[in-house]
């Protein structure tokens, strides 16, 4: 055998071998696309603007893998001057994070319209809803919208963030006016028994904090207790 043909065997087996591998680097390369999708969760984001409320801003950003992060910016309440700008995470109940992507999907991803175009309806802020994952991307403004889907997370995420502010008070007051607890945890009792306030878990770290500190009054310690034990603390229970 010449070395020509010697050549000509070694190059025919990396040709084999080349092909051989196709299959195997298909695979690998279609589950590296398959894993960075899956990577990124699904994420819905609810803001609302309100010029001259308390709060004038907020947002709500909702991931798919129960992770949440509330942010606000305004007055702490209407009749005080103490402006503060607010974040905190969380984790959302297991029900609660299915719904919202549930109605997130069927007002198809805020792609078409959602705003009802009635210009003679009172402004109740500037509302966003933003839809993202691997695949998609949309948003949608509105001050309000007549889809049943949108009505219902609109009103959801109204419900988080009312509860939301009511952890960014009590943390206030906590820290720096403590007899303004009794009033302020008196009206979330009142709200969270009427059903006006969801993801009560998501400030139960300071609900805690003030239930265990001694130099709070034992009414306001039992109110906040009382709260807690609303419903489970537990993400998915």
């Amino acid at each position: 055998m010449t070395v020509r043909d010697l050549r000509n065997v070694n190059t025919a087996g990396i040709r084999i071998r080349s092909l051989q591998l196709w299959p195997a680097l298909a695979v690998f390369l279609l589950l590296s696309v398959a894993l960075s999708f899956a990577a990124d969760p699904a994420i819905v984001t609810f803001s609302l603007d309100f010029p001259n409320s308390s709060p004038e801003h907020y947002s709500v950003v909702v991931e798919s893998d129960g992770h949440g992060h509330y942010e606000s910016s305004g007055k702490i309440s209407v009749d005080s001057d103490v402006r503060d700008d607010y974040q905190t995470d969380f984790t959302l109940s297991d029900t609660t994070r299915a719904r919202i992507f549930e109605l997130a999907a069927q007002a198809h991803y805020f792609s078409g319209k959602v705003d009802s175009g009635n210009k003679k309806l009172a402004f109740t802020g500037a509302k966003k809803l933003v839809y993202k994952d691997g695949q998609r991307s949309s948003s949608a403004d509105y001050n309000y919208s007549q889809q049943p889907a949108v009505q219902q997370l609109t009103t959801l995420f109204q419900s988080v963030a009312a509860t939301m502010e009511f952890g960014r008070r009590m943390t206030y007051f906590h820290h720096y006016q403590k007899l303004a607890l009794d009033d302020e945890l008196k009206r979330m009792e009142d709200q969270a028994k009427r059903g006006d306030l969801a993801e009560l878990q998501a400030v139960s770290p300071v609900l805690k904090e003030i239930y265990e500190d001694t130099s709070v009054i034992n009414v306001v310690r039992a109110r906040a207790r009382r709260i807690m034990e609303m419903q489970p603390l537990q993400s998915g229970k």
